[in-house]
């Protein structure tokens, strides 16, 4: 099963979890359709009304920016992890 890794600032949306594990595999739109079934809070904080991931937050699958391997139709295997990894601003 596909495991998403949640970062800190996110957790409260998720019941506090650091991990996910989802029966979605194929895609990163598939997973992230799965989210929005089971965690919608999460989802709406990492993707945008149209469906498209927020320009400021990062999704990795194994290791690879989503952005650079396709987007919502980047495959995500069996056993991927999906980091999120929203952008910090400060100054």
């Amino acid at each position: 099963m596909p495991t998403l890794l949640i970062p800190g600032v996110l957790r409260a949306e998720c019941g506090g979890s650091a991990h996910l594990e989802v029966t979605a595999q194929g895609s990163l739109g598939a997973v992230l359709d799965e989210v929005r079934e089971r965690w919608p809070r999460l989802e709406r904080r990492i993707r945008d009304e149209s469906g498209t991931v927020r320009r400021y937050v990062n999704v990795y699958v194994d290791g690879e920016d989503c952005r650079r391997s396709g987007g919502l139709e980047t495959p995500v295997p069996a056993a991927a992890e999906i980091q999120i990894l929203p952008s910090v601003a400060g100054g």
